[in-house]
């Protein structure tokens, strides 16, 4: 290839059966450390609520132990769930990250809840109304926050928040992402200039259409005034006073990944063995059943077994339990280092991407770290020592 393609690490602190969810805590720590020595190039942290499968509820937290513990590999988000939160408290948590591992932090934004409708309704504020669908206007603030170029220089009308100082006020800001698995992401990344992450390993049906999408449509944010580009009606943020300027955070140019699930092994039976781990949980999702992850001989046994009736309010359709996954590209990759290098190789070169995030999943900790070292060698990553002094 051309260039070297980057990879990068999406961890959802899985619990395996028998351990504990502090234990997958600190499996997650120590996977930092292993993947910032390999040279894979930003580590990001889901936000999932009240599962057994994954203990990574706050992912602010695990960001701020993981970049203490490493010094080259990026931190973040992957990502904050906006419509839970206050967009000013979400800016100052990432403030105090950046300041603390200034140019490290990667703010990765999505909309969905993160968890089923109680979650949802437990982590809403205000309960007495309808949730407001006002996610633009959530990303706008959050931007203006950061970047207090964004608010309206209009004397006349200065913006109720214009004079807000977002402490610590550190030079520079967290780089923002907009992640999702769905075109109305895609759409909303490119008006807004914004890099974009999108989640195959979750939903690979549009995963062409779009990163496609985004890459031919993207908006430059260092264009949009001086274009006369204004926002969609559905993206518009007039609402809320916010217009972005042309020194604004953003891209000049389209950047894309996408979050797929890898895991490599020495031999291709060694690495369908730890697959069906994998297999069990995606089945047991689809019927709501979000125990730890089972060992991969629980697991064989289980998928052998007949399966139970699925929770009756969730969508499913009978006969899929395990059915082949008829897209483009399957959302893991399983095999040898070769095999699995050669397939992401292909992805990235088909949709022109620079860089692939890896979401592995096993039962066992060290075949984690043991498969995200097989890729790493595979994809000639360039392995580094960190220092053992680490700067805070």
């Amino acid at each position: 290839m051309a260039h070297a393609l980057r990879l990068s690490v999406l961890d959802q602190s899985p619990v395996p059966a028998g351990s504990t969810p502090s234990q997958a805590l600190a499996n997650s720590l120590d996977l930092a450390r292993h993947v910032d020595r390999l040279g894979y190039t930003r580590l990001w942290y889901s936000e999932h609520h009240a599962m057994d499968l994954l203990a990574c509820t706050a992912p602010e937290i695990l960001i701020a132990r993981a970049a203490a513990e490493t010094t080259r590999i990026r931190v973040g988000s992957g990502g904050i769930m906006l419509p839970h939160y206050s967009a000013f408290k979400v800016a100052e948590v990432f403030r105090t990250l950046h300041a603390m591992f200034p140019n490290r932090i990667d703010l990765g934004i999505g909309r969905a809840p993160g968890g089923g409708q109680l979650e949802a309704y437990a982590l809403r504020r205000n309960r007495k109304a309808p949730v407001p669908d006002d996610f633009p206007q959530q990303l706008a603030e959050l931007r203006a926050f950061l970047h207090p170029e964004r608010f309206p220089a209009l004397p006349a009308e200065p913006h109720a928040f214009a004079n807000i100082r977002v402490a610590p006020d550190a030079p520079g800001a967290p780089d923002i992402w907009l992640l999702g698995s769905s075109m109305w992401s895609a759409v909303t990344a490119a008006q807004q200039g914004l890099p974009y992450a999108f989640a195959h390993f979750f939903s690979p049906i549009q995963t062409r259409q779009a990163i496609e999408y985004y890459q031919q449509n993207f908006v430059p944010s260092a264009n949009r005034i001086s274009s006369g580009l204004q926002p969609t009606e559905s993206q518009s943020t007039t609402d809320s006073g916010f217009s972005p300027g042309p020194n604004s955070d953003g891209r000049a140019a389209p950047e894309a990944t996408l979050a797929i699930g890898v895991i490599c092994a020495e031999t291709q039976q060694e690495a369908d063995h730890l697959h069906a781990s994998v297999r069990l949980l995606q089945r047991r999702i689809r019927m709501d059943d979000r125990r730890p992850v089972a060992t991969p001989e629980d697991a064989l046994r289980e998928l052998e077994a007949r399966p139970t009736a699925p929770n009756p309010t969730i969508p499913f359709t009978a006969g899929s339990f395990d059915a082949p996954e008829d897209n483009e590209w399957p959302r893991y990759i399983v095999g040898t280092p070769d095999r699995a290098a050669n397939q992401l190789r292909n992805l990235a070169k088909e949709l022109h991407l620079n860089e692939l995030i890896i979401n592995t999943i096993t039962h066992s900790h060290e075949a984690r770290k043991r498969s995200y070292t097989l890729l790493a060698d595979a994809m000639g990553l360039p392995h580094e020592e960190p220092s053992k002094a680490i700067a805070v």
